[in-house]
């Protein structure tokens, strides 16, 4: 029996990648966008679900469940960028993006775990980040967003694991997708402390997601973690630099590492 996978937000980039590689692989794979509106031109079954809308959330698992009578993998996908620096950037677009980047995935887990307890088995992937392993300038959000879903991953995975149920993180770097476009970017307004370096560092962020890796990197990854009996519940996928940066910060003191950031960001 094929295993039954729900990847939120498998319209585009990491998610349809994916989707459509898992596809490939003989899983049955059911894809969320918020709408259902295109979905004819998917390999794959697609349904509608908006991670900040609990309704579609609990309607989307349903269906899925009424129609295979299981369900083996989440991969919480469903995610969005955020620029700005702390002091310019909206209060509500900050709460917006928790909205997408935690809560989202947090309900997400909540409507499947119970099928999951049932069967006795499951496994939930959280697609974070390694920005959420630090905090970057002008992505103070964003990171938070990330690095708040790992340590929520890390209480999840203790609390379900006397169920059979593995949920573990995994972080991508920087990858060829169109995530840039899909940022909220605080304005660089006239009269901001931070106009220059802001603009700048938009510049840099943009520069390394077109120079980004392939995501098909993800998905075979994600096809390794699923196929692991005991899996870790800490992935990283990416450069050896960003991946090294985690390294870094974890042995050097404070400052060194704040240093290096800020020559990084021109800063």
């Amino acid at each position: 029996m094929s295993k039954v996978v729900l990847i939120t937000g498998a319209s585009s980039g990491i998610g349809k990648a994916i989707a459509i590689y898992l596809l490939s692989k003989g899983f049955t794979v059911y894809g969320t966008s918020r709408s259902e509106a295109n979905a004819a031109k998917f390999p794959f079954n697609l349904v509608a679900l908006d991670v900040t809308k609990p309704a579609t959330i609990t309607s989307a698992v349903e269906k899925v469940i009424a129609k295979e009578g299981r369900l083996d993998v989440l991969i919480n996908n469903a995610g969005k960028g955020i620029t700005g620096a702390i002091e310019d950037t909206p209060t509500e677009e900050m709460k917006t993006n928790f909205d997408t980047n935690f809560f989202g995935p947090i309900e997400v887990m909540k409507a499947v775990l119970p099928q999951m307890r049932k069967q006795k088995s499951g496994l939930i992937l959280n697609v974070t980040s390694i920005a959420g392993y630090m905090g970057l300038p002008f992505r103070g959000i964003y990171s938070a967003s990330k690095g708040a879903l790992e340590l929520i991953t890390e209480a999840t995975n203790m609390e379900v694991n006397q169920f059979g149920i593995n949920v573990v993180n995994v972080a991508p770097g920087d990858f060829a997708t169109n995530i840039a476009s899909g940022r909220y970017h605080t304005p660089v307004f006239e009269n901001s402390a931070y106009k220059e370096k802001y603009a700048e560092n938009l510049a840099l962020m943009d520069s390394h997601v077109s120079g980004g890796m392939d995501p098909i990197v993800m998905a075979k990854k994600v096809l390794q973690i699923i196929n692991t009996k005991n899996p870790k519940v800490h992935y990283k996928v990416g450069g050896f630099m960003e991946k090294f940066s985690i390294v870094l910060k974890r042995i050097l003191p404070d400052k060194w590492y704040q240093k290096l950031l800020m020559n990084h960001y021109k800063l």
